[in-house]
């Protein structure tokens, strides 16, 4: 008997695997690499128990965590005109032809470097698939993909629990209890809000406000410093459109 995940290319499982096999030497974990399009194919038709996906996936009937995001990256011909620069923008790249994307982000890869256009993909991706005729420059407006764990919810017994433990950073002696619950970007941003009303309630008084002036200046200062960064990437897209 053993416990099999699934893992799509750019998750490196090794450090999981290492932390199972400490754990669990009476269970083994069996991992495979399958292709972003056939991610849940095996999940939901039991072959595998668990699987890191990129999202977005249909998680009707699953259960869903996800985990960490991961940097896009446009890729282009060693050769093109932005090989060299350091950051991108979506609006750079108008008018210029897209490399058709293949299931295989290899191929994928393989055809931007014979120049048919470029490839926006996860820098995990890239990185694997790095080639001496391709470079990676990071996109800054770019959305950012995620890596989820999934299973299935008929199959959410202790095994799994345990699993997600050791992804999660449980240790053996601590239990799901001690867990901070994952929130959304919605509701973290809403939380944080509604933290930062009922600090400045209880702050009160005319000291306070004047303390609460000082930080609205900070806020500016950074949004200012934030609005700079941004004109200077506009002004650097000028110059590339110059030449």
């Amino acid at each position: 008997m053993a416990l099999r995940l699934d893992y799509v290319a750019g998750v490196s499982p090794s450090k999981w695997l290492r932390a199972w096999s400490e754990r669990r030497a009476d269970l083994p974990l069996e991992a495979a690499r399958v292709d972003e399009h056939e991610q849940l194919e095996r999940l939901r038709s039991g072959e595998v128990d668990l699987a890191f996906v990129r999202l977005p996936v249909e998680a009707d009937g699953l259960h869903l965590i996800p985990l960490w995001e991961e940097l896009a990256v446009v890729a282009l011909p060693k050769e093109h005109p932005f090989a060299d620069e350091a950051e991108l923008a979506l609006a750079d790249l108008d008018g210029e032809p897209a490399a058709p994307v293949q299931p295989d982000p290899a191929m994928t890869l393989e055809l931007v470097a014979a120049g048919t256009g470029y490839a926006i993909v996860p820098h995990s991706i890239a990185r694997l698939h790095q080639r001496r005729d391709v470079v990676a420059v990071p996109l800054a407006d770019a959305p950012p993909t995620r890596i989820a764990l999934v299973w299935r919810i008929e199959r959410d017994d202790d095994d799994i629990q345990e699993f997600v433990g050791v992804v999660r950073g449980r240790t053996a002696r601590s239990s799901r209890a001690d867990e901070t619950p994952e929130l959304s970007p919605a509701r973290a941003a809403k939380k944080a809000a509604a933290e930062r009303r009922a600090a400045e309630a209880a702050r009160g008084g005319g000291k306070n406000a004047a303390k609460g002036k000082s930080t609205g200046k900070g806020a500016s200062a950074r949004s200012g410093t934030g609005r700079g960064t941004s004109g200077r990437s506009a002004s650097q897209r000028g110059r590339r459109k110059g030449r």
